[in-house]
């Protein structure tokens, strides 16, 4: 079903329910990047969440007024991203009925910078998670002004980090090796020191830094890193070599993993 959201109908989002129907349902959160159509990823995981009784919601963030999605949608950029997403899941109870008490959270490209940052806003939403091929991430570092850190930014009104919560929220971190290009990524001299120059050298330090905060606080690292070996940026090469879909549904809904894959899987993490 592709819906306007009652409070403003310019804004839209796709919902499928499966079969089973929709009641208590788990719900999958597909965030889709700059580049991708929201249409397109959506429809690519129909299938198993039809198998699996999964209500799929997608947000729509392509245009001006979400120019700053990936940072869930500052002032004076934009419109509140992450106020969407949450006005299309209470329409998405209202509607179906399904459970959006917590859900599952994907995204890929600027769909992953939108996800981490959202569930390190909102960790007592988002059940669990998994970002693909980020640009660039939200560094668990108070002495940083959001987004580079956690500081409380005035340019996100009512958003505050708490590492007590969002370090319980189980996320996997996803990129390909082939994944070294900087064609549309972020870089500066800032982003560069902070992070590294490559999107694999930017994941594995943000989990590096996730782990470290996780010790710090005396709790267990909920972060996981797997690397797609052959496999590149986009969302259509992730999932033909890397099988985004099946690792998706395993990660998120413990679907069973291929065993060549799960092989794959410990060498890679």
């Amino acid at each position: 079903m592709r819906r306007s959201l009652r409070s403003d109908p310019d804004l839209e989002y796709l919902v499928y329910v499966p079969t089973t129907g929709a009641i208590d349902a788990p719900v999958l959160i597909s965030v889709h990047g700059i580049s991708r159509g929201w249409n397109e990823q959506a429809a690519t995981f129909v299938a198993d969440c039809e198998s699996h009784g999964v209500v799929l919601l997608a947000p729509s963030f392509s245009g001006e007024p979400h120019g700053d999605y990936q940072r869930l949608g500052r002032e004076g950029r934009g419109q509140r991203a992450d106020l969407f997403l949450n006005r299309c899941l209470q329409e998405l109870t209202s509607l179906t009925g399904a459970d959006t008490t917590q859900f599952r959270l994907f995204g890929h490209s600027g769909g992953a910078q939108f996800a981490h940052r959202y569930l390190m806003a909102y960790p007592h939403r988002v059940a669990r998670a998994m970002v693909a091929a980020a640009g660039w991430y939200t560094f668990p570092d108070a002495g940083l002004k959001f987004p580079y850190g956690i500081q409380s930014s005035r340019r996100l009104q009512g958003v505050v980090f708490n590492p007590e919560a969002y370090l319980r929220v189980p996320v996997t971190v996803m990129v390909g090796s082939e994944d070294v290009h900087s064609k549309n990524l972020r870089a500066s001299d800032r982003v560069n020191a902070q992070q590294g120059l490559t999107r694999i050298e930017r994941a594995r330090n943000w989990v590096a830094a996730m782990e470290a905060q996780a010790h710090m606080y005396g709790m267990e690292p909920q972060v996981r890193m797997v690397e797609l070996i052959g496999s590149g940026h986009s969302f259509d090469e992730l999932c033909r070599q890397g099988a985004l879909v099946e690792r998706l549904f395993h990660a998120l809904f413990d679907a069973p993993l291929q065993e060549h894959l799960e092989e794959q899987t410990q060498m890679r993490a």
